[in-house]
């Protein structure tokens, strides 16, 4: 098959990928959370098969386990930090209001002496930034929200996902088998190639990641809580899950429990300085322990291309997006580098033309059997 048949032929296979998620978007949800879910558990169940635990056996024992995880940190967290963020949601306005009057209120002499007659257009375009921040906000917990419809119900995330999860789990060897089998005989050995790269960066990525937050939302909660901020708990908390998009996890914990710092403990500078030594201290130990060593170097993918794709899929198909972003993002990516190095080694790139054998020339011929005559 001619190379640009081959592409038309992936091209299409995509396109009819993409349009079958986005028209059945509404209910794919539990199934690719289930699919993660395996996915995420494959080398545990695998690990439990290679000490003669029964296939069905480890996979029911993982998932099991996990379910018990999540029950617990349901009943354990969940009442602290509802409570939290819908006391935090209740006084966040009047937070802002009394953060903008200490900054250029009449509390902001400081301010006032600095920039003097510009103070009024200062408060004003800080007012239409607080609007403006809040609409995009509302309309971005709007649109998930909208989106997050994929499950039908919370019943069918918490029920249809783990069910899910266990058949995949347990005939995973045989889907990946048969999905092996399914590749072209000449091209099986590069496509295998690259199935390994996007796992190694997949899986590098999202369990990797996954503890990096799970360890920083623990310590900014943690830490939080014993300074005394007003809701550091839910701010700490939610600053740790977000830190997989870079940057903006440690941004958001900063300016929020900043804030939230300067309205509670001003004038107490230190108690303030502690707050925000708290998230220097938090990424200084994500960048230079946790990340090089629970993530590494060869997931390969750069932070403005995961900021692309988390929102561009977070906005075309919701919460299913924001699932499917980070391993079709790594995906991409091994095959973005993959094509690169065909092109730089292809005639498109040293612009020497592929010229056919010369006429006359000889060809080495597969050596013929021996004929041994009879006596």
């Amino acid at each position: 098959m001619a190379w640009h048949k081959q592409v038309t032929f992936w091209l299409t296979v995509l396109a009819v990928v993409i349009a079958t998620a986005w028209l059945l978007s509404s209910v794919l949800l539990p199934f690719v959370a289930g699919l993660a879910l395996a996915y995420f558990l494959n080398p545990v169940t695998t690990r439990l098969e290679g000490w003669g635990v029964n296939r069905l056996v480890a996979s029911l024992a993982a998932i099991g386990l996990t379910l018990l995880v999540a029950i617990m940190l349901m009943l354990l967290v969940l009442p602290i930090f509802g409570s939290q963020l819908a006391a935090f949601i209740e006084r966040l306005p009047d937070y802002i209001v009394r953060l903008q009057n200490m900054l250029a209120g009449e509390g902001g002499t400081w301010l006032r002496d600095f920039v003097g007659d510009r103070l009024p257009s200062i408060q004003q375009g800080l007012n239409e930034l607080v609007s403006q921040g809040a609409t995009y906000m509302l309309t971005l917990i709007q649109g998930l929200w909208t989106g997050g419809q994929a499950l039908i119900s919370v019943f069918s995330l918490l029920v249809i996902t783990p069910v899910v999860a266990f058949y995949i789990l347990n005939d995973w060897n045989h889907m990946v088998d048969k999905v092996d089998s399914w590749l072209p005989l000449h091209n099986r050995d590069v496509i295998r190639s690259l199935a390994r790269q996007m796992d190694k960066a997949i899986a590098g990525f999202v369990r990797g990641q996954s503890m990096v937050c799970l360890i920083l939302g623990s310590f900014y909660a943690i830490s939080l809580t014993m300074t005394g901020l007003n809701f550091g708990f839910v701010i700490g908390f939610v600053s740790g899950i977000i830190t997989f998009i870079p940057y903006v996890g440690s941004l958001t914990g900063l300016v929020l429990a900043g804030g939230v710092a300067i309205v509670q403990f001003f004038p107490d500078y230190t108690m303030i300085a502690i707050v925000i030594g708290i998230f220097i201290f938090g990424q200084f130990i994500e960048g230079y322990i946790l990340s090089p060593k629970l993530v590494g170097n060869s997931v390969g993918l750069h932070p403005v291309w995961l900021m692309f794709a988390l929102l561009a899929f977070g906005y075309l198909l919701g919460f299913l997006g924001l699932l499917l972003a980070v391993p079709l993002a790594a995906a991409a990516g091994v095959i973005v580098r993959f094509a690169i190095s065909r092109y730089l080694e292809s005639p498109l790139y040293t612009g020497e033309e592929e010229r056919p054998p010369e006429a006359g020339t000889r060809t080495l011929a597969a050596p013929q059997p021996r004929r041994i005559q009879a006596p």
